[in-house]
């Protein structure tokens, strides 16, 4: 059974039929099969139930707060900011990129509009300051998916509300890991920088200068404390936060710097619209098709598989990270959390791994994914804003890939990395 599924599955994505409707085609074939009518009935009502779900507004509101500030242009107040402290660095407008994209993932959580918006600034830039091309390229697409490990995470919505996992608590969990990808590509930059000769960038570092930039980054600097500040402190609800966030992105884009027209915002509005009536699609599909592997009992089955070769659960997990990354190459990464998160998970807490320390394990593999040939999303991004061919791309990323997967090595096997600020913040015991 769960053979044919599988071949359905990839058939109907190989024919290039959207993804969510892959899935609900999927589920609908396997209770055809079964051919238990109650069961069937109840479809509709899955899959509203999905969608019914407070938690899960958070997603729309953080796409749109994400929209909303890349058409404020926060992008170029941000990369002013960052390339005063860190334009002097060896390698200083690759350093600014990574930086810059530490802080844009506070406010877009979002790895492909990391890409886009800071790609099309930052490659033509540093080529014109003497960088190659497909290595500007690399920083950027390698730094972008910081973005949704950086809370707020799109991608973390996505899994704790299909897992029931706390949101709040994956935000927290997120921050280390973030980070320490953002630490380990500024010093590979920095060795790449020295051996290529590539310039640094320095500006003078006075108070008034210091003062001006901050000044304008400020709301921008602003917006990733309020929202973490606010659910970690307790103070509102993710979906609270995300909801608070699209009001100041407002105030920001309309009184602040004025420069976000109605006409604008309504092309942004539907943008997101679009965008978020094909993840509800595909989250209320994947809900369904969850329901359904949980009643033919295929979590059990993918344990058994594993626990044959291995019971050991530092083996386990290394097994499902391979998989998880030979998945993501050929997969998005939204179907990839949805399907295989109810399946993975139950076997990876049964051998006592925490939800939390999962979901970010999860989510950094399937991430890292996007850079990864042949099918990685931001990959095609930077072709598209680079016009560079995907070897090309490839053989200068080839460094930041070794390097991220290195981090998500230490991840999966020193779980305080993960835990250890839920911990202190009280969403694990």
């Amino acid at each position: 059974m769960a053979g044919l599924l599988l071949l359905i599955f990839f058939v109907l994505a190989i024919l290039g039929v959207p993804v969510g409707i892959v899935v609900g085609l999927t589920t609908f074939f396997g209770f055809l099969y079964i051919g238990n009518d109650i069961l069937f009935s109840m479809v509709a009502q899955r899959m509203f139930s999905a969608m019914n779900n407070f938690t899960f507004l958070a997603l729309p509101f953080f796409l749109l707060t994400g929209e909303i500030m890349n058409k404020v242009g926060l992008t170029t107040r941000l990369i002013d900011f960052s390339n005063l402290f860190f334009g002097r660095l060896k390698g200083g407008l690759a350093q600014v990129n990574i930086v810059t994209s530490i802080i844009f993932g506070g406010i877009s959580g979002a790895a492909v509009a990391d890409t886009a918006a800071l790609g099309s600034i930052f490659i033509p830039t540093m080529e014109k300051h003497g960088y190659d091309r497909p290595f500007s390229t690399a920083v950027t697409i390698a730094s972008s998916i910081i973005a949704p490990i950086i809370p707020p995470s799109i991608i973390m919505v996505l899994y704790g509300a299909i897992m029931e996992v706390s949101i709040a608590g994956l935000f927290a969990a997120g921050i280390v890991p973030g980070l320490m990808i953002g630490v380990i590509l500024m010093v590979l930059t920095r060795f790449i920088a020295g051996r290529r000769q590539y310039p640094t960038n320095p500006e003078s570092f006075t108070v008034k200068t210091v003062t001006d930039r901050t000044r304008k980054a400020s709301w921008a600097l602003l917006m990733p404390i309020i929202i973490l500040g606010g659910i970690l402190g307790g103070i509102f609800t993710p979906t609270e936060a995300a909801a608070i966030a699209v009001g100041l992105a407002l105030f920001i884009g309309l009184v602040v710097y004025r420069n976000v027209s109605f006409k604008q915002l309504y092309n942004v509005f539907l943008q997101s619209s679009i965008t978020i009536g094909v993840i509800t699609l595909l989250l209320s599909c994947a809900s369904v098709l969850a329901w359904f592997l949980a009643i033919e009992q295929v979590p059990e089955m993918v344990a058994n598989l594993f626990l044959s070769i291995s019971t050991n659960k530092y083996v386990i997990l290394l097994l499902i990270n391979i998989f998880l990354v030979i998945i993501g190459m050929f997969m998005d990464i939204g179907p990839s959390l949805l399907i295989l998160g109810p399946i993975l998970a139950p076997l990876a807490i049964s051998l006592g791994v925490h939800p939390l320390h999962f979901g970010i394990m999860m989510c950094v593999n399937l991430n890292i994914a996007l850079m990864t040939p042949p099918m990685g999303a931001c990959l095609f991004m930077g072709m598209i804003v680079s016009e560079l061919k995907l070897g090309e791309i490839v053989k200068a990323l080839w460094p930041f890939i070794i390097a991220e997967f290195f981090v998500l090595f230490l991840v999966i096997y020193f779980p305080f990395i993960t835990l250890t600020i839920p911990r202190l913040l009280g969403f694990v015991s």
